[in-house]
């Protein structure tokens, strides 16, 4: 069963995603969460009207351990220098004097700058994938215009990384999720994903009680608030994307007057439910995976997987499923389920630069060696070179989950199982499923807010036309319910835009430069 992991997540380098910033971890002086809240602590009301006082942020010199990190990567030879910074916020913001939450930050300066305009905070998406990865990622990507005019600022939200993150799913048992049948439609196999899913749910909330609906966007929101203040800067600059983009509408629904320029890049759609959300990524994955065949298909050299790649990995599934893979990597011992074959090629879908991957990693499957599949499922989920795992499963699952309250029994599920599965064959009766997460899921919710920041300054909302995980519906939504927000739309594939075009890049960067967005729908070419 693949676990409906993101609302969306921003490609960085790989070598990236999971940093292991264990020289950080010192420097940062981060404590567990249950150091920092007594069992019994509740999360803080969307009504909350407290006014805290933003902690100073400590920072330290970490250029020489993130160097040695991203040494060999495109962009690694430009002139930037690391910090790494720690601050505190509270857990309740009912209760803003109360026990204090640490929050871990990387910030990257680009030597020199002229005419500074202060801080651009960025968020990869998820929720739980990491900030402060994010900063080192993009100050090696993002256009040499911004990096002269901003700091790169990114924090790792609360419950994730290394801000004090929520860990409640061992790695056993994210290796049973990864593995799982991840088109559940038999009484059988929807049984046992009922049945794996309220395993999760009931060990979290054990092991956290109450503490668990902590981890939510709208006090992330407010942390992103406190932030800015401790930062020093007057109005928030922001890039989010993805799930980056919830968090960014809700901070500008929050606090519409400290907004200077957001940046929502790959739109979650804020007008959707969950169930309307989950059919909608189907369809998007499902034409995701159509546009990567017709690449492969019209490839010179020809398509590894053949002329019908929709049926090779149809193939692959049942052969998987029937006698796992191995994997000729020194030292593995895993075996590629239908599970593990699924999430490799959702986790290409991201980006189009892994589409060869994909290719070349299914035919090899093929033939019995899965080693370029669980490269790309273990991208997906968080899974290091170790062995061991990051929090991206249980941050992702508590913060999506803390931020509905819709539920939904067995039966409906059963039903779009069935429906889904027929209309999305790849990824239809996965993501019926991820719907029973939230509905056996204990914890306090705190529900998204309606977003359109009356008083915000103008809000650039990015959409993509060809994106298979936040459709371009998303963006059109997200835009026409931001008062001020202005649509700009990229004619390309794969998840998010900016930086990846000439005609994205002049738009976004004349707008967080000069605060001169483009005119509304501007359209560019892929």
């Amino acid at each position: 069963m693949i676990m409906r992991l993101h609302r969306g997540l921003a490609a960085v380098p790989s070598s990236l995603l999971a940093l292991g910033l264990a020289a950080t971890l010192a420097l940062s002086g981060c404590t567990s969460f249950s150091d920092s809240v007594a069992g019994d602590a509740t999360p803080s009301a969307t009504s909350a009207a407290a006014e805290p006082t933003a902690t100073p942020i400590a920072w330290t010199d970490c250029n020489q351990q993130i160097q040695k990190l991203v040494a060999g990567q495109p962009g690694s030879d430009r002139n930037l220098s690391f910090e790494c910074g720690r601050t505190e916020v509270p857990i309740s913001y009912a209760e803003p004097r109360g026990a204090k939450l640490p929050l871990f930050l990387v910030r990257v300066v680009m030597a020199g700058q002229t005419n500074r305009i202060g801080s651009l905070v960025v968020n990869p998406g998820g929720p739980g994938a990491s900030g402060a990865d994010a900063a080192i990622g993009l100050s090696l990507t993002l256009p040499t215009e911004v990096l002269s005019r901003f700091d790169i600022v990114g924090f790792d939200p609360r419950g994730v990384g290394l801000s004090t993150p929520v860990e409640c799913i061992s790695g056993g048992m994210k290796e049973r999720l990864v593995a799982a049948e991840p088109r559940p439609t038999t009484d059988a196999q929807l049984d046992d994903a009922f049945k794996l899913t309220t395993e999760i749910a009931d060990g979290c909330a054990k092991q956290y009680g109450n503490a668990l609906g902590t981890f939510n966007t709208v006090d992330t929101a407010r942390d992103m608030e406190q932030l800015r203040q401790s930062l020093g800067d007057e109005k928030l600059s922001y890039l989010g994307y993805s799930y980056g983009t919830t968090l960014g509408s809700t901070y500008a629904e929050l606090f519409p007057q400290k907004t200077r320029a957001l940046v929502l890049d790959a739109a979650v759609d804020p007008n959707t439910d969950p169930k309307t959300n989950a059919e909608a990524s189907a369809k998007g994955l499902e034409a995701g995976f159509d546009a990567f065949a017709a690449n492969c298909v019209g490839l010179i050299a020809g398509c590894p997987v053949g002329a019908n790649p929709r049926q090779f990995v149809m193939d692959l599934l049942t052969q998987a499923g029937q006698t796992p893979i191995p994997s000729s990597k020194s030292g593995e011992t895993r075996q590629a389920t239908s599970g593990v074959v699924l999430t490799a090629v959702q986790a290409a879908l991201y980006d189009t630069a892994s589409w060869p991957q994909l290719a070349q990693g299914l035919a090899a499957a093929q033939k019995g060696d899965s080693a370029g599949l669980f490269s790309l499922a273990d991208s997906y989920s968080g899974r290091l070179d170790n062995g061991t795992y990051s929090n991206l499963f249980d941050a992702n699952l508590a913060i999506n989950c803390a931020d509905t309250n819709e539920k939904y029994g067995e039966s409906e599920i059963r039903n779009l199982a069935a429906d889904w599965g027929q209309k999305y064959p790849l990824f239809g009766a996965g993501s019926a499923v991820s719907l029973y997460t939230c509905s056996v899921w204990q914890a306090e919710r705190t529900p998204l807010p309606p977003r359109d920041a009356p008083g915000s300054a103008a809000i650039l909302v990015v959409g993509n036309s060809g994106d298979p995980v936040t459709p371009l519906p998303g963006a059109v939504d997200m835009a026409d319910d931001l008062d001020n927000g202005v649509l700009l739309v990229w004619q390309g594939q794969g998840h998010t835009a900016y930086p990846k075009t000439d005609c994205i890049k002049a738009a976004v960067n004349s707008y967080l430069i000069n605060l001169t967005p483009p005119v509304d729908g501007l359209t560019c070419p892929a």
